[in-house]
């Protein structure tokens, strides 16, 4: 599914196809979604886009009249197309723009959404969410401190810890996988066994693999492909993620495959401890 890294290449992607544009219609082939389609999203024609941001994994489109708020979900993504592209089964909303470009939504689970936010207001799905591990300290109030002192006493495993969206937003199931490998922590470690030393270097690792996931342009997986049409190279590189019972690529430990959370969980237990 979408992760971060994936969400930011999107953001970046559309930015400068959208921002400052003035929406001239908009269709809603399937307001079904995980949530259904807010009716404000209807009245956006004449409308035009003030900016874009990101909060995890939500895209917000501000509006003067307030902000529209995209989630991928499972299998959802944003792709530009031109007017005489015709739509395919399961591309469920259009913007079209003044420009003659189309922002379109492909989403073949229907787990993703489209909101809306009310100026000065916040929506319950952001205002649970936990500080961003891309943004410095002073403006995220995420360190190697806080994730110390917030896991102590905690029997719940690292990565599990980590993936919690209270904790800090983002960090999905590949980057997990990736984050803890560089950092040579085993996930089924209790987090509340995990010293200061070892969550900075934890932390580090989390901006160091998301950061490179963003700059390649997210990771190639079957139900994404960013703003342009292209898939994502960061799976090229992936250390463990879809590697289990395949040799490490540092010891050639033959690497263990687990689920953990519903999710699989793949490590080394030399590199790992």
């Amino acid at each position: 599914m979408p992760e971060l890294p994936e969400v930011e290449t999107t953001l970046r992607g559309i930015e400068p196809y959208l921002l400052n544009q003035t929406i001239q219609g908009v269709v809603v082939r399937q307001p079904r979604l995980r949530w259904p389609v807010a009716e404000e999203v209807s009245a956006l024609a004449g409308q035009r886009v003030t900016g874009l941001s990101r909060r995890g994994k939500y895209l917000l489109v501000q509006f003067a009249t307030g902000t529209a708020v995209w989630h991928l979900g499972m299998s959802g993504s944003l792709r530009l197309v031109k007017e005489e592209e015709d739509p395919r089964i399961h591309d469920h909303i259009d913007w079209v723009l003044e420009s003659g470009w189309i922002l379109r939504y492909h989403d073949p689970r229907r787990f993703g959404a489209l909101l809306w936010q009310p100026p000065g207001e916040q929506l319950s799905q952001i205002a649970s969410l936990g500080p961003e591990p891309l943004l410095a300290e002073t403006l995220s109030g995420l360190s190697a401190e806080s994730l110390y002192q917030r896991s102590r006493g905690k029997k719940q495993a690292i990565k599990l810890f980590i993936m919690d969206n209270h904790t800090m937003v983002g960090v999905g199931n590949i980057y997990a996988n990736e984050s803890l490998f560089m950092a040579g922590i085993r996930p089924t470690t209790a987090a509340g066994k995990i010293s200061k030393p070892r969550f900075a270097r934890l932390l580090a690792c989390i901006r160091q693999v998301l950061a490179q996931a963003i700059e390649q342009g997210g990771t190639t997986l079957r139900d994404f492909v960013n703003s342009d049409g292209n898939p994502g190279y960061f799976a090229q590189q992936l250390q463990v993620y879809g590697r289990g019972g395949k040799p490490c690529r540092v010891c050639e430990a033959v690497l263990y495959e687990i689920r953990q959370g519903q999710r699989a969980t793949v490590y080394c237990p030399t590199c790992q401890k």
